[in-house]
């Protein structure tokens, strides 16, 4: 699979909230970083067990992803998420998120993913659209 593949298949993941497909894009022993500060999700299991607790109070989820920068076997790309979360920021004055981010990858020669770096900054109580022209 390519690198364009796999981000279509990870934003697909994302809408349906599928974790198995979501860690199904990894390695076996693949690694996702969901904070710098955080431990790492290590494993299919670890990852689709992280999968299902993030994505369980989202919804009304609208998600683009930007044109990737690729370097080898490394993939950068950006995505930028509107969506309905209560249970993010409880102390929220509504339950509305925006939520733009990016991924930093590397893949595996059959092109899965070995390690996922991700980094966010979520806007609550509000949802923007991206600027005008961003994204794919």
């Amino acid at each position: 699979m390519n690198h364009i593949e796999w981000i279509e298949r990870y934003r697909t993941a994302w809408l349906t909230k599928d974790a198995d497909a979501a860690a199904s894009l990894f390695t076996a022993d693949g690694v996702y970083l969901s904070s710098p500060t955080k431990p790492p999700h290590v494993g299919s299991a670890a990852i689709a067990a992280y999968w299902r607790k993030a994505t369980a109070t989202q919804r009304d989820l609208e998600l683009r992803f930007g044109r990737p920068v690729v370097d080898g076997r490394r993939v950068v790309v950006e995505w930028w998420a509107t969506m309905v979360d209560p249970e993010w920021k409880p102390e929220a004055d509504n339950p509305q998120v925006t939520l733009p981010g990016c991924l930093i990858l590397r893949f595996d020669d059959a092109g899965r993913c070995e390690e996922l770096r991700e980094y966010y900054n979520p806007a609550f109580a509000e949802t923007q659209p991206p600027p005008a022209g961003w994204g794919l």
